[in-house]
């Protein structure tokens, strides 16, 4: 990395770094620097499988706020069950195929669950956007500033 990639990297007040996602979220230019590696000499991977979706867990959590809308539209879907249910609860009546209690039940529990997944989703959402705002990330990070009228630019990195 650059000096100032670090530099920007270092004003980030974060507590809990997923650097990876920190480092592309910077901004600046990147490039892949391809290489071949050699087959462990000895002993074993440290990282197992439980750390890797440990670590891909964090930098999902880190960088989305997917997870917490995935409650709001599993609420919805569970509350479309529930009016599907009811409309086939109105059919098998008129048919007769009924047993008493169940059907009253399970539209009740389903719908309730999912106004409850909304209001869950609905609250994440908001817990999400205060997650974003205590980060104090900058707005932007600048690579280059240009005056006007010179035709000179100043190459230096600014936050704000």
């Amino acid at each position: 990395m650059s000096r100032r990639v670090v530099d920007q990297f270092m004003k980030l007040r974060e507590k809990d770094r997923f650097v990876r996602g920190l480092v592309s979220w910077v901004g600046f230019k990147q490039i892949g620097v391809q290489y071949l590696r050699d087959k462990r000499f000895a002993g074993e991977t440290k990282f197992p499988y439980r750390k890797m979706i440990k670590f891909a867990l964090d930098g999902i959590t880190s960088f989305s706020d997917l997870p917490l809308k995935l409650a709001t539209w599993l609420g919805y879907f569970t509350s479309f069950l529930a009016l599907l249910y009811l409309c086939s609860v109105f059919v098998q009546k008129a048919l007769g195929y009924t047993v008493q209690g169940w059907a009253t039940i399970m539209v009740a529990v389903l719908f309730i669950g999912g106004v409850q997944l909304i209001s869950i989703g609905i609250i994440g959402e908001y817990v999400g956007r205060i997650f974003n705002e205590t980060k104090q990330r900058p707005l932007y990070v600048i690579d280059e500033i240009y005056e006007s009228g010179t035709g000179q630019h100043s190459k230096r990195a600014v936050a704000g």
